[in-house]
């Protein structure tokens, strides 16, 4: 079923002429291309009879109405904000991004103010066009409609004694102590294979880890075997999601010492840093990419050149840089 579209101003002028010549709800209906609903509602919007429809008053209204019931656009409402918006977009930024830096760039500026919820909003209520399909082609999903957010199933049953993200020490939260991990799974080609990705939230340091398998039993030997190498100050916590790989997660804390803190479900921006790491990762092995066939030499050459990339929030240091002075 196509979406629906609100009356164009030609629309509603062809209206008024078969309004005017006599014309019923069903056959101006059936000459618009239109359901007799959608006429209906049009003729009986604040018209006392519908010989008193007239498109030039109609139109301007109908839009004051749309306007009236969705307040939040501000990005309408202030063309330098939307500006700004637009323009990092097509830099590649996220709408979290754009909506945190605009604090900082304008602390006092209330109308260069916004949520990230704004913006996705905005992007996703556009018309139909060139726009829309613009603006919505520079996020990093380029999904044509937003995913609606569903109540799904819990899988708390299937990870038993799970530490919630509340529990996590505030520590972690600030980026304040090293040794604290963002772990997850790059999934490959038809979900058959997949690769480990582990990355450190204070230097953003990466580690990738071939899998044999993705079950809970293969990653987490893999997992352990990987941050084992690191000296104990530098494995303190892991957080993680929901998925079942991460069943064995007492199993993998006394492997490693290491605390497992899993995110609330459907929430990927609570382990931000490894969810962009993974964003970064599809340059190097996009979607569909069959992991059995990359060698594990291969992997970690990606491993070093992620982690040779100058980073803004290291101040231009790479993680390759940051990360060995904490081993000292």
């Amino acid at each position: 079923m196509a979406s629906y579209t609100h009356l164009s101003l030609a629309e509603r002028e062809e209206l008024s002429r078969l309004v005017a010549a006599g014309a019923g709800v069903r056959a101006c209906a059936r000459s618009l291309s239109r359901s007799p609903s959608t006429i209906s509602r049009e003729l009986r919007r604040d018209h006392l009879t519908r010989a008193a429809y007239r498109a030039t008053a109609a139109h301007p209204h109908a839009q004051a109405q749309a306007r009236a019931r969705h307040p939040h656009r501000k990005l309408d409402r202030y063309p330098t904000l939307q500006a700004v918006v637009c323009g990092q977009l097509a830099q590649g930024w996220s709408p979290e991004q754009i909506a945190r830096r605009l604090r900082l760039r304008y602390p006092t500026d209330m109308t260069m103010r916004l949520s990230h919820e704004t913006i996705y909003t905005y992007l996703y209520v556009l018309p139909r066009g060139a726009l829309k399909r613009e603006l919505l082609s520079y996020l990093r999903q380029r999904r044509p409609s937003r995913r609606r957010r569903g109540h799904r199933t819990p899988r708390h049953e299937r990870i038993p004694s799970m530490l919630s993200i509340e529990e996590r020490p505030a520590a972690v939260a600030d980026r304040t102590v090293p040794g604290h991990w963002e772990g997850d799974l790059l999934v490959g080609r038809r979900n058959a294979s997949a690769l480990g990705t582990l990355v450190e939230r204070t230097t953003r340091a990466t580690l990738l880890v071939p899998l044999q398998a993705k079950d809970a039993r293969s990653v987490r030997l893999a997992f352990a075997r990987e941050l084992r190498t690191l000296p104990q100050q530098l494995r303190v916590s892991l957080t993680y999601d929901q998925g079942t790989e991460m069943a064995e997660h007492r199993l993998f804390t006394k492997m490693t010492r290491m605390r497992v803190y899993f995110a609330h479900p459907h929430s990927p921006w609570e382990r931000g840093t490894n969810e962009n790491t993974n964003g970064l990762l599809r340059q190097f092995f996009p979607k569909g990419t069959d992991f059995t066939r990359i060698t594990p030499q291969q992997i970690k050459h990606v491993q070093w050149l992620l982690n040779g990339r100058p980073r803004k929030v290291l101040q231009w240091r790479t993680p390759a840089e940051v990360f060995p002075v904490l081993l000292h």
